[in-house]
């Protein structure tokens, strides 16, 4: 971890970058993606998918993310950082695009209790490696609700926890944060999850904490 800047870890508003880093590696492997490499006092991910070339994200702003915005023309690539999304943008010459932003939250203490499951729909649970899958569907068989977890360099890591806009407020949210909790091994593994702006009530309401703001800025295909 001696990539990143000290001043990082005591700034109040920035993510520890072990916590960031162990995030964004459980992510990549829940995705099927490439491990993080170190890049400019940051991370970066080769995605190489269709709408996005690679992401770079960083615990809180410094010089090394400065010189990567001011030398980065390419579209599709996206920078993330843990504090406001305005502090980011300001950061950045014109053509970056600020997206909607979401949160890095953790979770300490008891594990999700299991809630009662509402009638008709079922939750089945899939493990392939160590990537665990939960889904919970209707009973015409339609996916009402799904999401993953990986454990994975010392933390426990949630990934697209998603209820189908025609199933909430069916506690169906909370039955997959349980189901995947289950699964935890270590005790001693950190819960962590980036979420978006709807999902962070259901966590705040679970006991998770928000530890920073999760930004993100892009330059779009139209800037070429």
């Amino acid at each position: 971890m001696a990539f990143f800047y000290a001043e990082m870890t005591s700034h109040p508003r920035f993510a520890e970058p072990e916590l960031l880093w162990a995030w964004l590696a459980g992510r990549s492997v829940a995705r099927g993606l490439p491990q993080p490499v170190p890049d400019h006092g940051g991370m970066r991910v080769d995605t190489r998918s269709a709408h996005e070339t690679c992401r770079y994200v960083f615990a809180g702003p410094g010089p090394g993310l400065r010189a990567l915005l001011a030398a980065t023309r390419a579209p599709r690539t996206f920078v993330k950082m843990c504090g406001p999304g305005q502090e980011l943008l300001a950061l950045a010459p014109p053509g970056w695009q600020l997206q909607p932003g979401g949160y890095l939250m953790t979770h300490a203490g008891p594990r999700h209790a299991a809630p009662a499951l509402a009638p008709g729909y079922r939750v089945e649970l899939d493990q392939q490696g160590v990537v665990i899958a939960a889904r919970i569907h209707a009973g015409d068989g339609t996916l009402a609700a799904s999401g993953y977890a990986v454990e994975h360099g010392g933390a426990f890591v949630f990934d697209r926890i998603a209820t189908d806009a025609a199933h909430r407020r069916r506690g169906l949210g909370r039955v997959l944060m349980a189901a995947l909790a289950a699964r935890q091994r270590s005790d001693s593994a950190r819960r962590v999850l980036v979420a978006t702006e709807d999902g962070r009530a259901l966590y705040e309401a679970l006991g998770w904490r928000v530890v920073s703001p999760y930004s993100t800025i892009v330059i779009p295909d139209s800037e070429r």
